[in-house]
């Protein structure tokens, strides 16, 4: 049987609604530990949920998030709360401060050496324009819209 294409799905802005925790990276002092502490906490995106368990039909997800490799228990925990289809998580290495738009585009190149990629999900505007010009199908995820400080913390930071 042949292998199912893939599907790659971000979390932050996608399936897990983190403006709660966005308090604690805006402005110059940041608080990086309070921010990922709060990742239990995160209510589901309905709509992202929605795309991830329709997607799930006819490919094998992938979690692809910008969330550094620490939070990792967290994150898979929440997965499950969610009741999220079972999907690969990969994360950013712990202290890879490169854009998300970066980080990304290189994760999906090493992905498709050995896979069909045939979507990817996400919601920051600035990955969406790099992984569109590599000739990647995206779903933009705009159900959340995109704050300032998602946006700083993926892109400036290289953070999330």
């Amino acid at each position: 049987m042949p292998q199912r294409p893939i599907a790659v799905v971000d979390l932050d802005g996608v399936v897990a609604d983190v403006r709660g925790r966005l308090r604690h990276i805006s402005g110059v002092r940041k608080d990086w530990d309070a921010f990922f502490a709060g990742i239990p906490d995160d209510p589901p995106l309905a709509e992202g949920l929605a795309v991830a368990r329709k997607l799930a039909e006819e490919h094998d997800l992938i979690y692809l998030t910008g969330r550094p490799e620490r939070t990792r228990g967290d994150t898979e925990g929440w997965l499950e709360q969610q009741q999220l289809p079972h999907g690969r998580l990969i994360m950013r290495r712990d202290g890879d401060r490169r854009p998300a738009r970066v980080v990304k585009s290189r994760l999906l190149q090493q992905l498709a050496r050995n896979r069909t990629v045939a979507v990817v999900v996400d919601d920051d505007p600035a990955v969406c324009a790099a992984l569109q010009a590599d000739g990647w199908q995206v779903l933009v995820a705009d159900w959340m819209g995109h704050p300032d400080e998602l946006t700083e913390a993926q892109e400036t930071d290289g953070r999330t």
